[in-house]
């Protein structure tokens, strides 16, 4: 026997049009609870079961999984590699981190300001899902409260042990050695793993680049100088041992030809004959045999 929407004069029949309507929604009631009961957890994600919004300590890993409906509801995390990262505005938009912030200002031991662009590679540790719903809530606030506020102290304040030109001329693994031995720990302790910290960039403000820059050009200036003096020495060395050779050539060659001359000329007024006398020890003259 089915349902008569019209009378035999055509008339809507109400009490059919209710009836109707009891049946879808006696049917909508029926499936909706079933379609409701079924959660399918994406790859990559984990999602935490909440009991008339307290959290039960049952985890969801990927794949289907039924819940109670109406009772029962899930709070996902994202289980993969995130990335926190601080850069210009400008570079923001290009930027393909999953969390964006500005640049950290701070002081060097010397005073120097300085922006620190850095960025922090972590992730939700899924063993302690449960606990981070439970006491620090979504992934965005876990990110806010932790990632964020942690480094953004730690990185002010880790430059602050350095002066300006350690810095400017290097000692950059060692700020992020520093930074990351001091963020492990509070990570862990908050549920997360931290991958690195790493900083990409320390910008100096432009007049101490510049007078960076003066310095190194006057440096270079004495240098030159010193180079050019130790250069003019030099030669002037040289010269000196060059003249001194000279002399001593001129020297030893005055006297072997003074030595030379003598014999000749004695060779060319000897007239033959051996002398007859030669001087003895007491300076007298002895005659020689013939």
């Amino acid at each position: 026997m089915g349902i008569k929407l019209f009378d035999e004069h055509g008339n809507p029949n109400p009490k059919a049009f209710i009836k109707i309507l009891v049946i879808v929604f006696i049917v909508l009631f029926s499936v909706f609870p079933i379609l409701g009961s079924i959660k399918v957890v994406d790859a990559g994600t984990i999602q935490v079961v909440k009991r008339w919004g307290r959290v039960t300590g049952q985890r969801l890993d990927p794949g289907m999984h039924i819940i109670i409906p109406f009772a029962e509801s899930t709070e996902a995390l994202n289980t993969r590699k995130l990335i926190y990262e601080t850069t210009s505005e400008e570079k923001q938009a290009g930027s393909g981190a999953d969390y964006k912030d500005y640049p950290v200002d701070t002081n060097t031991a010397d005073g120097q300001q300085v922006d620190i662009f850095y960025t922090v590679r972590f992730s939700i540790d899924v063993t302690k899902a449960t606990w981070v719903i439970q006491n620090i809530g979504s992934e965005i606030a876990l990110v806010e409260k932790i990632v964020k506020t942690e480094s953004r102290v730690w990185v002010r304040n880790t430059p602050r042990e350095f002066e300006a030109n350690q810095l400017y001329t290097g000692n950059v693994v060692e700020v992020q050695n520093r930074i990351e031995d001091r963020l492990r720990p509070v990570f862990e302790a908050n549920g997360l793993v931290l991958d690195s910290v790493g900083i990409r960039e320390i910008k100096f403000m432009p007049e101490y680049i510049q007078a960076i820059e003066n310095k190194q050009i006057e440096a270079v200036k004495v240098e030159t100088a010193e180079n050019i003096s130790r250069q003019a020495e030099f030669e002037k060395q040289t010269r000196i041992t060059q003249a001194e050779g000279l002399a001593k050539e001129q020297e030893l060659q005055r006297q072997t030809l003074s030595s030379e001359l003598l014999e000749k000329m004695w060779i060319e007024r000897w007239d033959g004959k051996l002398p007859t006398y030669m001087m003895g020890d007491s300076q007298a003259l002895i005659q020689l045999p013939r």
